[in-house]
């Protein structure tokens, strides 16, 4: 079979909420689509889901199926994305937790970068697994059990992880070849590590000045920013009053 088609005939669940970073789902479905697979965006609610560019607002993706209407069984694979809000709002579903288990207990291809493996640690998952993740949630990792590697990609079996967006080529490169395989895989591919990498001594340079380089809300916008703090406020000094006059 020819590399463009490795795929043909698997299916892909992508498993996303809104917040999602938007390259790290778009980036990996386009290169999985163009294998041949067929790429299901998965959801808590049908409608669109809205993708992050780091802070600012991105595209809007249409859900295919609801998390309620999969069938692990079904799929071949399981994409899990990051970006700050999507997996904090996935790891909070009990029905993420057991979908994301599923697959595992399946021992089906699970990728995942960035914010991503908050999910797997929310699920119990990660006990003695060797994975790497957005620096920022190294502890979270050794905390739930992990072995945290700072590299761009690593294999564990049927997981495969990397940092961040600066790791899309290695990622889809490894994804694509460990989508390909057939379940269940068992053996780990990679050499297991005594220790987790330690914690950075600060966090990425692009994250840390990005918001220097961002352009200014859009008037509207600042507005409607503008009159929800105000109504929060104006709610919260009513309370008071009222506290006092009880």
């Amino acid at each position: 079979m020819s590399e463009r088609k490795k795929l043909a005939g698997k299916r892909v669940a992508a498993l996303v909420a809104d917040g999602f970073e938007q390259i790290e789902l778009t980036v990996p479905m386009k290169a999985l689509r163009a294998a041949g697979a067929r790429v299901d965006v998965v959801s808590l609610r049908r409608g669109k889901v809205r993708g992050m560019n780091l802070h600012e607002p991105g595209a809007r993706v249409r859900v295919d199926r609801t998390i309620d209407e999969v069938d692990p069984a079904e799929y071949d694979a399981l994409l899990l994305p990051g970006g700050f809000i999507n997996p904090d709002l996935l790891r909070q579903s009990e029905a993420a937790r057991q979908l994301a288990r599923a697959f595992d207990d399946l021992r089906k291809p699970i990728a995942t970068l960035c914010h991503g493996p908050w999910l797997l640690a929310s699920a119990g998952l990660l006990g003695g697994r060797q994975l790497a993740s957005w620096p920022g949630i190294r502890d979270d990792v050794v905390h739930a059990g992990g072995v945290w590697r700072d590299e761009e990609v690593v294999r564990d079996g049927n997981w495969v992880s990397s940092r961040g967006p600066q790791d899309l080529p290695a990622f889809v490169r490894e994804m694509l070849d460990l989508f390909a395989e057939p379940a269940p895989i068992h053996a780990a591919a990679s050499p297991l590590a005594a220790q987790s990498a330690p914690a950075r001594t600060s966090p990425p340079l692009a994250a840390l000045s990005a918001t220097a380089f961002l352009p200014r809300p859009p008037t509207a916008r600042r507005l409607l920013s503008g009159a929800a703090t105000a109504l929060a406020v104006g709610g919260l000094a009513l309370f008071a009053l009222r506290r006092a006059s009880a």
